[in-house]
């Protein structure tokens, strides 16, 4: 078999999906499977279960982590509040694993706002104009405060298209920050009574000698995962899976592989082709806000004249109740008519869908056709109905 299948968990902010994975090596040597999770993260979890914390198990229509930002969470409510609640796990109800990102791609895409110094980001908060400063340490103390079991190394995100120049000082202050916040996050404690554990993130633009030297870098630092980043930024689709399937070929396999930022279902389809294991993006509830509906036939404008008589349900082949119960042409009407029901309804769809198709991915791994039914469903996904 050649180089390992992803178990393709997905992750989106604000009611994310899929969740994190433990290697399991049976029935397929490089496969990662479904019933276990991530050590990383199982040590925070069996820590919360002594403490009498129910972890449930979760279903094809449910998630099993979600992705926090650490950017907005540090601005609104605050760590104040969220140290009170104990942890945003307390703060919002949610007994599952966690992420955090370290809040780095948020502060880079303030350009206008933000000063870059090999101390840290000085920059204005998008709220109130307010001036803040992030560097390595305190976005450790910051993901320390918020508590997820998973915590991002604080990264500069290069744009694209970017110079060589710039995209190699960018990687090499980003594996010094790393550094610092391995330091950091080695000489303190989760705030909570669990571990938490750190993953870096491999950087280098689309250039394949610096995303090399990079995911070395990363791989050298021994963590329990890796991350990804710099892709998903404006790149044609075929540099992103270049750069990922670089990077997956030297990052350990007995670790997770998280590519941030993506994507669309053929992103993610194609990624877990080449070794990826989670993703986190905003597209399946900020285009349901648009709109946009991802359904095992195709992409659906709901807006579109031609559901306005279309009782069907919106898509009963992924067994979630909200997409086998409502019609199209009910979408449709609330869409237009601007109800906040409509998004709702078209971003359970959108997240159901998402979990939906990861948990078919796993199914064909297991089944050892998921190269064929691959290709198959990247064409499916991909057209618009």
């Amino acid at each position: 078999m050649g180089p390992r299948q992803g178990l393709g968990n997905a992750l989106a902010p604000h009611g994310g999906l899929g969740y994190a994975v433990e290697e399991l090596r049976k029935p397929y040597p490089h496969v990662f499977l479904e019933q276990v999770t991530v050590h990383v993260v199982v040590q925070g979890l069996l820590q919360r279960q002594a403490q009498g914390v129910m972890v449930y198990p979760g279903g094809v229509d449910e998630a099993h982590i979600v992705l926090g930002n650490t950017y907005h969470l540090y601005l609104r409510p605050g760590l104040d509040t969220l140290e009170k609640a104990g942890g945003l796990h307390q703060f919002i109800g949610w007994d599952r694993p966690m992420l955090t990102d370290s809040g780095g791609y948020q502060v880079f895409s303030l350009a206008g706002t933000r000063k870059i110094k090999e101390e840290g980001v000085t920059f204005k908060s998008h709220i109130d104009g307010s001036k803040h400063f992030f560097a390595p340490e305190n976005v450790m103390d910051i993901q320390r405060s918020i508590g997820a079991d998973i915590i991002m190394a604080f990264d500069e995100c290069t744009p694209y298209p970017c110079d060589y120049a710039y995209a190699r000082q960018s990687m090499e202050m980003t594996h010094r920050w790393l550094l610092r916040c391995q330091d950091r996050f080695d000489a303190t404690e989760g705030k909570y009574g669990y571990s938490q554990s750190l993953f870096p993130i491999v950087q280098g633009s689309v250039y394949k000698d610096l995303r090399v030297q990079s995911a070395e870098f990363i791989a050298k630092q021994g963590r329990e995962g890796n991350a990804i980043g710099g892709l998903s930024v404006g790149e044609p689709a075929e540099m992103m899976y270049e750069m990922t399937e670089l990077v997956t070929a030297i990052l350990p396999v007995e670790k997770p592989r998280y590519l941030m930022g993506v994507g669309t279902p053929a992103n993610i389809l194609e990624c877990i082709a080449l070794g990826v294991d989670m993703f986190d993006c905003v597209m399946p509830t900020r285009n349901a806000r648009n709109g946009m509906l991802f359904t095992s036939e195709g992409i659906i404008n709901i807006r579109n004249e031609k559901w306005k008589d279309d009782f069907s349900a919106i898509d009963p082949a992924i067994g979630n109740e909200v997409s086998s119960t409502y019609t199209k042409a009910y979408l449709r009407h609330l869409t237009v008519s601007k109800e906040i029901l409509a998004a709702q309804i078209a971003s359970i769809h959108n997240l159901s869908f998402y979990l939906w198709l990861v948990g078919q991915a796993r199914e064909h791994i297991q089944a050892g056709d998921f190269g064929s039914w691959k290709t198959a469903m990247v064409q499916k996904v991909s057209t618009r109905l």
